[in-house]
């Protein structure tokens, strides 16, 4: 399910009980920090590699390590 989805959800459930919406996106966050931390290796000032990664030649940023990771959990 994608963020967007589940902010939907919380909004139709709860009348959009902001406080809801808050919890997803601090889920969303730490989920986020977790795998960064178990999955990444600093390269240079410019970015980042993933353990996974076979082409040395190109780190990559935090955006699009933020895609590798909702491409991961479906998100």
């Amino acid at each position: 399910m994608t963020l967007k989805e589940k902010f939907s959800d919380v909004q139709e459930a709860y009348h959009d009980r902001s406080d809801d919406c808050v919890l997803v996106a601090d889920e969303f966050a730490i989920g986020f920090t977790e795998w960064f931390a178990d999955n990444t290796l600093r390269v240079d000032l410019d970015g980042y590699k993933t353990f996974g990664d076979t082409d040395e030649t190109a780190p990559h940023t935090v955006r699009e390590l933020l895609e590798i990771y909702k491409k991961e959990k479906g998100l």
